[in-house]
């Protein structure tokens, strides 16, 4: 364990001072002449991520100079778990004063390495802090973070959607929450045809996934996250670089999960329900098709115009099932398009919302505890892109431009229009090796989420 918590801190853990460029200048002065020299001949300069290991007399380690950008950022301790010599650590009070659930959060992300396959090299120092809610709260983030991105990671093959739905059966136990699924041919008789249609071609039934826990109180929150376990693109076949990294098509699912984790381990005032309609997008003799007109739990016909759009071809009928008990608010999560990724790159997932305000609450929040989204508009203009001359409504625009809000629309249909409802198309991926932020599977705006979700139904209570 890289975060431990206890009631007093052991003596023999050696001390980290954190400091930003301007604290670590003021500091400086006060450190005893041998420490500061030492620490200008390794031209240490407070800079984040960066730290500097100073001796004592003898030579061992007697302190860790750790610098950060800021004292709030989440990913403040990040780059030291794996950079420190194995041993136990504290935090001194020299420095700047990280809140124990930023240590906690940020230390644990910089502990987190994908081991199913592969041994680590080594352990991560153990950061120990003392025992309390706020520590508790960062380690809680850090292993809701830690379950998306280990969902993620799993290859295919030894995550379809049997496993996702154990995945979700286990979550569920652990909080005292009721599982149920729908699977197989059991999806037309009760009225689920498009998770149905999509996944059928797979040897792995599809299925969908439900959870429920709370009170009958609470206002009801339904969570709905995309469960495509792996996209080959169906007929439509992806090409071999485009279909590398589909096992991360089921991240919205992921996200689903780490999110409700949260909600229940931090006991909201919620009657929650997660839905995760998990299938694989495979090829087969009864693949769906180009051209086939698909019918949905809404009643709503779907002309497919690419069987590689089958992300929002299952999450329509998750949708019309949450809008059947009217929920107060309804959030689903999906790797849905690289359209959104083409327009904010892949470290700011995008938000479409019907509200303005609370669009700008969201965005202002995520950028105040940096797990950023953006919003996007659901253009009403652009609706007519998704018209069939054949059916309802089409799941492919007329062409490549506003991809995203399409998609966004598409989900929008299932949805009525009194009803408050966000949809988040996220990357679920980190491209590029960052402090706390390996390449592979990431959690995006679940922590923002979380503080949303307390402030708007802690008030309701």
């Amino acid at each position: 364990m890289s975060v431990q918590q206890k009631k007093n801190i052991p003596a023999k853990a050696t001390p980290i001072t954190v400091v930003d460029a301007n604290r670590y200048q003021a500091l400086l002065p006060t450190l005893p002449r041998p420490a500061a020299a030492w620490l200008e001949t390794l031209g240490f300069r407070g800079l984040a991520d960066s730290h500097a290991l100073v001796p004592d007399a003898d030579g061992a380690l007697a302190q860790v100079l750790a610098g950060v950008a800021h004292a709030d950022d989440p990913f403040a301790l990040a780059a030291l778990p794996s950079a420190l010599p194995e041993g136990i650590y504290r935090l001194d009070d020299q420095g700047l004063a990280l809140s124990p659930d930023i240590a906690a959060l940020s230390w644990s992300l910089g502990a987190y390495s994908f081991d199913r396959y592969k041994a680590r090299k080594r352990a991560p120092a153990t950061l120990v802090l003392r025992t309390g809610e706020s520590a508790e709260r960062g380690m809680l983030q850090a292993e809701a973070i830690t379950m998306v991105r280990d969902l993620v990671n799993t290859p295919a093959e030894h995550m379809g959607p049997q496993d996702l739905a154990r995945c979700a059966q286990a979550l569920a136990k652990r909080h005292g929450a009721r599982f149920h699924q729908v699977q197989g041919d059991a999806l037309l008789k009760k009225n689920f045809p498009a998770v149905h249609a999509v996944g059928r071609a797979s040897s792995r039934a599809p299925r969908l996934i439900e959870l429920n826990w709370g009170k009958a109180r609470h206002p009801l929150l339904s969570i709905a996250g995309k469960g495509v376990c792996f996209d080959s693109g169906g007929l439509d076949i992806k090409t071999p670089d485009g279909m590398r990294q589909m096992k991360k098509d089921m991240g919205g699912a992921a996200h689903a999960l780490g999110l409700a984790a949260m909600v229940m381990a931090l006991g909201l005032p919620v009657r929650l329900q997660v839905l995760i309609p998990a299938v694989e997008n495979a090829i087969a003799g009864n693949a769906y098709r180009p051209g086939d007109v698909i019918r949905t739990r809404a009643g709503v016909q779907i002309e497919i115009g690419n069987t590689d759009a089958e992300g929002r071809v299952i999450l329509c009928d998750a949708l019309a099932y949450a809008v059947e008990s009217r929920p107060d608010l309804i959030i689903d999560l999906a790797t849905l398009t690289g359209a959104a990724r083409v327009a904010l790159g892949p470290q700011l997932p995008a938000l479409f919302c019907r509200s303005m305000g609370t669009a700008r609450q969201l965005v202002d929040l995520g950028l105040r505890i940096e797990d950023p989204m953006w919003h996007l508009p659901l253009w009403a203009p652009y609706r007519g892109g998704i018209e069939s001359s054949v059916g309802d409504i089409v799941n492919t625009g007329r062409n490549a431009m506003a991809g995203a809000i399409n998609a966004a629309l598409f989900l929008e249909r299932f949805v009525p229009e009194q009803q408050d409802w966000l949809h988040i198309d996220l990357f679920a991926w980190n491209d590029a090796a960052r402090a706390g932020r390996p390449v592979g599977g990431e959690a995006q705006t679940i922590r923002t989420l979380l503080a949303y979700l307390e402030q708007r139904f802690r008030a309701q209570d």
